[in-house]
């Protein structure tokens, strides 16, 4: 028991920089003391001690704001930031080294009896004022937007924002790296387009400079195949855009490029 309780307190310190000392961990925490009266809470439980398990939670609500059924199960690690509002329900599961912030709720969607509520496994994070409901499973180390509502399964890994709940599928870091270079070639910063950033406009963006690049990558591999049929044509060096073709932009990589008059007005 005391092992566990250690480790509780070790948890808070390694994902709260405000903890200063075990003390105050121990003494200041409404979230530490909501597990552990939960933990009592369910001994009792298992043991079929039924109302008396009630009333423990019933008194960790109201010391903590905080109310978990005692017929929850709860692994070790478990860390709640703040907890005022977060309720867990009675057929919940939890693995180890799960993560949550205030007001979530992890809830059914019926009231017919057996598994209804939520499964998470560990590494879990769920952000603050999220709903997480049904008799599904969020995979180890997914993360819950703030404000999300979730009702289907997330896979391991995976980030669910919004409502309703919809997976951001993380792009490849490689490929990210190349639209960003090609992008800052072009004189603009593509902010949009990190997998934090779940915007349509950014993933136009991306697959546009996708697009860019493969088109990049055929005109130089059919100059290539040109020279090497005795071809005597040299491509012209593109120009480099100036910063009066992307007014939004803060930065242009590269010189400054003076910008032709007869170019201009032949445009206008």
């Amino acid at each position: 028991m005391f092992k566990g309780m250690r480790e509780d307190i070790q948890s808070v310190f390694r994902r709260d920089p405000a903890a200063r000392n075990a003390f105050e961990v121990l003494t200041c925490y409404p979230g530490l003391h909501a597990v552990w009266l939960h933990r009592l809470a369910h001994g009792l439980w298992v043991r079929n001690w039924k109302w008396l398990a009630r009333m423990v939670s019933n008194l960790g609500r109201w010391l903590t704001g905080i109310e978990i059924h005692p017929g929850a199960k709860i692994g070790r690690r478990f860390f709640i930031d703040h907890g005022m509002g977060i309720v867990i329900g009675e057929t919940a599961e939890l693995g180890d080294d799960v993560t949550l912030y205030q007001g979530v709720t992890l809830g059914g969607t019926s009231w017919n009896k057996g598994k209804r509520h939520p499964t998470l496994e560990d590494g879990v994070v769920v952000g603050a004022g999220a709903k997480v409901l049904g008799p599904f499973t969020v995979g180890a180390g997914a993360k819950i937007g703030s404000n999300a509502v979730v009702t289907k399964a997330v896979p391991a890994g995976a980030t669910a924002v919004g409502i309703p709940g919809r997976i951001i599928v993380k792009t490849d870091e490689e490929q990210e790296a190349k639209r960003q270079a090609l992008a800052e070639r072009f004189g603009f910063d593509a902010y949009g387009m990190s997998a934090d950033m779940p915007d349509p406009v950014a993933r136009s963006i991306g697959q546009i400079l996708d697009h860019l690049e493969a088109v990049e990558e055929r005109l130089e591999d059919m100059c290539t195949a040109m020279q090497s049929l005795g071809s005597d044509y040299q491509g012209k060096k593109l120009p480099d855009l100036p910063d009066s073709a992307f007014p939004c932009s803060e930065r242009l990589k590269g010189p400054e490029q003076p910008v032709d008059d007869a170019s201009v007005e032949r445009t206008e």
